[in-house]
């Protein structure tokens, strides 16, 4: 696809150069800062000097100014043209001999150093000599298959190097030591200095016309079969795609990015970075194309023009003008080498940020937001499309000159309501994405307030998200876009995000009683509840704690009951005060002293008291309704028969005072329990209830942590009950077996075998007395093990003793009491562990003296 990268301009026009004289045709030319050289078929060599101007409407042109003319005298065609400006020398071929001429007056040097037999030359414009007042020239020589490496200097030349080629070589171009030879059948890398070379491709000179051009280091550009400009390094390999150019191509120049190539009727324009053709200016009757130094000169026989690169910049907006954003990024991307680096990064961030905005108007949702990221967009440049979207506060204003050709959305879309929501939800996605990053900063009010308004539009289930997390919404513009879509829910949470939950809960509250629709959260009681839970507000957690209990007490209570523990540690708000609200509410007012039982453990006894009478009075009241225990009556004895067995904090006879009279007849024996009066408890258990498993299990649960005496006790108490006498009853003699042969551990063997009946078989008490056997035996092993242990034991204290009575101890009048620090006058001392020797007495008395400490002490701490 066409781009406009370069204006023809004329440079040195017809009259100016050969005046009438038509026969006299330009042969060369060369160009050296605003020198500009041409050779003419008859021998003279012209000298102007080119001022480029730019006129008022942006436009170039070039101004040549003749300054002489120089006649060489050999009647031949000026061939070449080299202008070496270190040495002030251009090289002359004509005639096949190189001359060195002043570069100001054309004079040729007065030593008349010249080169004879060339057909033609280069210069070496990656020098190996390291010197820098000479000049490195290769030629090739008359001579067949020859070519010849010279060093030029100001006034003399010197011959370095005859290297000789397979075929006659055509055209030659140098880098370093390497020449790049067009020769009768192909084109070959040479080396010069080793003699290695490397064929490239093979080429027939004898159809078309050998171009090769150096255009880097250790690059060359060549003509190659089919139409190519094959690029080559001097390995022999290519490291760029080759361009399509004219079959019939008889020159090529170089201007990052472009390869220019010239033929019978046009200039064409080839990228170096696509392989694309861009331009192609018509120009009939050319013969020479060149650059020198950028500056791409095109020649007829009898004028000269320039090629004026447009600006990159014109260029690439050019192409992203027509939509072409893949061609204007990659001439962007190219441009970097021939512009500075801080203008560099700026430009390609706008042009990263245009083309953006190009794939995003053709709904290229992904190449757009690569581009937006990679070009560092201020996202308000994308929020400002959609209308009503930046906060009214938004003090943006939009890039100048602007990034893209659109007013908004509606003016993008044109209307239509589906490309309208894809854009939305585009935006949605990437807000989302940038919101948590770089490009987010000093944009986070308008980028969450804007992404809140997407959410609430839209109805998207993000919108909650946003707003129960770290965000940035300005609180008016969002509000008011909230109540516009009737997000009271969402409008609740910003407020509660804003620290206003009063304003919160009363829109809440007003869902819950159906004052506003909002069926966004169909379980909102519950979250009231659990908000208030949380609320560290206590004023707040009063005021509607009324209307929660109303509402349901059994979850409403949950706003007392799960507080956060460090709060109910500190007893932040009083439970006494809470009960008192609770009055009213008895379900509710259960639910709360369970917890502060139960799951507190607080160890009050009001609390524990007042629980029990409410199980009391509830199952009371259950049973005076129904003679049937229903569900909530059995749940109910359950909870308080645990608290009472559980606790020992209730005040035990208020209670068995209100349980007389009733048929709670195991809460009594439980009560009964309690107050050590067991005789009592069983009695009920077995006479009354006739519960004998019961009465077992009150013989655990009673003597649970008390010791084994006590357990016995227990048990022994229940089997009198069972065996009391009168007691003719067979359920009592059976229970009185079963107790004996299940819990036979429980037993003293001896006192049992007293108090059963003579009449009892010992086959009825077989398994009995099997375990009394058994458990008597254990004991005694149990027993006779402890014993060794400790007689080993002892053994292992009295090794130790023996050891340390075998080691010699030393006294002489040189050692000291560790106590009072005097001598030892008499062979007498006492030797501790840690081996100080001390006097008899001062042991004694230091022993005394921590007794008494000891006894001082305690008595201290009795007092």
């Amino acid at each position: 696809m066409s781009v406009k990268a370069f204006k023809l301009v004329s440079a040195v026009e017809r009259e100016m150069l050969m005046g009438e004289k038509n026969y006299i045709n330009i042969e060369c030319i060369e160009c050296c800062g605003k020198n500009l050289y041409i050779g003419t078929n008859d021998c003279f060599i012209y000298h102007f000097l080119l001022d480029e101007k730019i006129s008022t409407a942006g436009k170039i042109a070039f101004a040549a100014t003749k300054q002489l003319h120089k006649y060489l005298g050999l009647k031949k065609p000026v061939s070449e043209l080299k202008a070496a400006s270190a040495l002030t020398r251009l090289l002359v071929l004509c005639d096949n001999t190189i001359t060195l001429v002043n570069m100001m007056n054309l004079e040729p040097v007065p030593s008349g150093a010249r080169i004879k037999g060339a057909v033609t030359f280069a210069l070496n414009e990656n020098p190996v000599s390291g010197d820098p007042f000479c000049v490195e020239v290769c030629i090739i020589s008359v001579k067949r298959r020859t070519i010849q490496m010279f060093m030029v200097f100001e006034d003399r030349v010197q011959i370095v190097k005859e290297v000789f080629t397979p075929e006659q070589p055509c055209a030659v171009a140098v880098d370093g030591y390497y020449l790049c030879l067009a020769l009768t059948t192909q084109y070959i890398i040479l080396n010069y200095n080793t003699g290695v070379s490397q064929d490239l491709f093979p080429y027939c000179s004898d159809e078309k016309r050998p171009i090769v051009k150096r255009i880097g280091r250790q690059e060359f550009l060549l003509a190659g079969p089919g139409g190519l400009g094959m690029f080559a390094t001097v390995d022999g390999i290519s490291q760029r795609a080759p361009v399509h150019w004219s079959e019939n191509v008889i020159g090529a120049a170089l201007c990052f990015p472009y390869v220019v190539a010239l033929d019978d009727e046009f200039i064409t324009v080839h990228s170096m970075l696509d392989q694309q053709q861009k331009q192609t200016l018509p120009f009939k009757e050319g013969h020479i194309l060149q650059d020198f130094e950028g500056k791409v000169i095109v020649a007829t026989n009898k004028g000269v023009y320039i090629l004026v690169p447009l600006p990159l910049e014109k260029q690439i907006q050019d192409l992203l003008a027509s939509h072409r954003v893949e061609e204007a990024l990659v001439l962007a991307k190219g441009a970097r080498r021939n512009i500075p680096k801080e203008k560099f990064q700026v430009m390609y961030k706008r042009i990263l940020q245009q083309a953006g905005f190009i794939q995003f108007a053709q709904l290229q949702f992904l190449e757009a937001k690569e581009l937006f990221r990679s070009g560092q967009l201020d996202v308000r440049e994308l929020i400002s499309l959609y209308p009503f979207l930046l906060p009214t506060s938004s003090s943006f204003i939009r890039s100048h000159p602007p990034l893209h050709e659109y007013a908004d959305l509606n003016q993008l879309t044109q209307g239509d309501q589906e490309k309208m929501t894809k854009c939305k939800r585009f935006l949605m996605s990437y807000l989302n994405e940038v919101r948590s990053t770089e490009v987010a900063n000093g944009y986070k009010e308008d980028i969450d307030t804007a992404l809140l308004k997407l959410y609430a539009e839209a109805n998207h289930e993000s919108l909650l998200d946003l707003l129960v997390s770290e965000n940035f919404c300005l609180l008016t513009d969002s509000a008011a876009w909230l109540e516009k879509h009737k997000k009271y829910f969402a409008l609740g949470l910003l407020y509660h995000y804003n620290g206003q939950d009063t304003a919160a809960l009363q829109l809440w509250v007003k869902i819950v009683d159906g004052d506003i629709q909002d069926s966004t959260r169909s379980d909102l009681y519950e979250y009231i509840v659990d908000f208030l839970t949380f609320c560290s507000d206590q004023d707040l957690v009063w005021k509607y704690s009324e209307w929660v209990l109303q509402k349901n007490e059994e979850v409403g209570i949950q706003i007392f009951t799960k507080r956060p523990v460090e709060e109910q540690e500190k007893n932040n708000i009083n439970p006494d005060d809470i009960i008192s609200c609770l009055n009213k509410y008895p379900k509710a007012r259960v639910k709360y002293l369970e917890h502060l039982v139960l799951e507190r453990k607080i160890e009050k006894e009001k609390y524990h008291t007042h629980l029990a009478v409410l199980y009391l009075e509830a199952i009371l009241q259950l049973k005076s309704v129904t003679t049937d225990n229903c569900t909530e009556t059995t749940e109910l004895l359950f909870k308080l028969r645990s608290l009472l067995q559980k606790s020992d904090l209730y005040r035990i006879h208020f209670i068995l005072d209100k349980i007389q009279g009733t048929d709670l007849h195991m809460e009594s024996a439980i009560l009964y329990g309690k107050l050590e009066e067991h005789e009592k408890a069983l009695h009920i258990l077995v006479h009354e209830l006739k519960d004998f498993h019961a009465a077992e299990e009150y013989c655990m649960w009673n003597s649970e942590n008390r010791g084994m005496q006590y357990r016995q006790r227990l048990f022994h108490m229940l089997l009198s009950v069972y065996l009391s006498p009168g007691t003719s009853d067979c359920a009592l003699v059976m229970a009185a077996v079963d107790l004996l042969n299940n819990h036979a551990a429980e037993f003293d063997a001896a006192l049992v075998l007293q108090m059963v009946p003579d009449s009892w078989s010992v086959q009825l008490l077989s398994p009995f007395l099997s375990g009394a056997v058994r458990q008597s035996i254990h004991t005694k092993r149990m027993t006779q093990t402890a014993l060794g242990l400790a007689q080993a034991e002892n053994l292992i204290y009295k090794y130790e003793k023996v050891k340390q009575k075998g080691t010699p101890i030393l006294l002489s009048d040189k050692k000291i009491c560790q106590v009072c620090q005097n001598p030892f006058c008499e062979p007498v001392f006492i030797r501790y562990p840690n081996g100080g020797l001390v006097h008899t007495h001062c042991a004694a008395n230091r022993h005394l003296n921590s007794n008494m400490t000891q006894h001082s002490s305690s008595s201290g701490n009795q007092t």
